[in-house]
């Protein structure tokens, strides 16, 4: 009877794994993962130096219960290390690439691709219940081909006791060219040069600064989808960014030259736009992609002073150069 039995509990057994080895959407979704991945890391890296540029140009603060109203216009530049990723088939586990072994693909940030991938997925259809296998083939994400990413803010600042200063920021969604971005941030600096022996408001200023930053941005490309289980046509990056920074300037007349150094912690989640039965589990996936950075950043610009109104211009360096111009009233 044993010898009976064994066999069927091995034939059973293995047709078991056979079974469940023909579902492969688990590898698919890696790899979609994979491409994503490497496709938004360098925008979650410029969406950190965007959301951390042109908080402040000038370490005074505003004298109690002032305000200022400021419109800032902010490009972020893009190095050409930043705009593609190398890919191979032995870095996808279910898809290949058509026609190659390794291929450069552009980031959010490069340009169009030709690059095709091909594979076939199997899995249960969760309204037929059928294993089903469909063939699927797509082209690699497109970039949104810029040298520079623009985008625009509002600041309002309120003067506080003690010398200190709170400001708001905040832009609505905006879209250009298939990538739509809005932020909100608070921000609180504190003058220490009121402290200073012969303090004088026309002379040196140092003051520090504590920021908090949301940025969304979301990057659009044509649907991919396998019939029945997802279709991804969508990538959202959520970054949040603290910042202190230390801030130093000096005015002569109507020109104020200001200087900055900044410390920063940011961490990115990401989401995929779309549809289908499996987006819940790639979305849940791409929770695990999400990552936490600091850097180093310096600011460096000036002030035209014109009455109550106020013109800057600064330029901010890291991984990625940053310049802001912003316009200033005081109310």
């Amino acid at each position: 009877m044993k010898k009976i039995i064994f066999p069927l509990l091995v034939a059973f057994l293995l047709g078991t794994g056979a079974v469940r080895a023909q579902d492969n959407s688990e590898l698919f979704i890696a790899d979609m993962l994979t491409l994503a991945d490497n496709f938004a890391k360098p925008a979650s890296e410029g969406a950190a130096y965007q959301a951390s540029a042109g908080w402040y140009s000038s370490a005074a603060t505003l004298e109690k219960w002032d305000f200022r109203l400021s419109v800032h216009g902010n490009a972020l530049f893009i190095p050409d290390d930043r705009k593609t990723f190398p890919l191979s088939n032995a870095d996808l586990q279910l898809l290949e690439i058509e026609g190659s072994q390794n291929v450069r693909l552009p980031t959010a940030f490069g340009t169009q691709t030709a690059t095709f991938f091909s594979g076939e997925v199997t899995f249960e259809n969760p309204v037929s219940g059928n294993t089903e296998t469909r063939a699927v083939r797509f082209k690699g994400f497109d970039g949104i081909d810029r040298d520079y990413v623009p985008h625009a803010f509002l600041q309002v600042a309120i003067g506080l006791p003690a010398g200190t200063e709170v400001t708001v920021r905040a832009m609505p969604q905006v879209t250009i060219d298939d990538v739509t971005a809005s932020t909100f941030g608070l921000g609180l600096k504190h003058n220490f040069s009121q402290y200073f022996l012969n303090y004088s408001p026309e002379g040196f200023q140092l003051a520090a600064a504590l920021t908090y930053s949301k940025f969304d941005v979301e990057y659009a490309f044509d649907a991919i989808e396998v019939e029945d289980l997802v279709m991804m046509n969508l990538i959202k990056v959520d970054a949040h960014l603290w910042m202190a920074e230390a801030i130093a300037s000096k005015q002569w007349g109507a020109f104020e030259l200001f200087g900055a150094l900044g410390a920063a912690s940011s961490s990115f989640d990401y989401v995929m736009g779309g549809d289908g039965p499996a987006l819940i589990t790639v979305n849940t996936q791409l929770q695990e992609l999400g990552d936490v950075e600091a850097y180093f950043k310096t600011d460096l610009g000036f002030n035209i002073h014109l009455g109550r109104f106020r013109l800057s211009a600064m330029g901010t360096a890291g991984k990625f150069f940053n310049a802001n111009l912003g316009l200033h009233v005081r109310i």
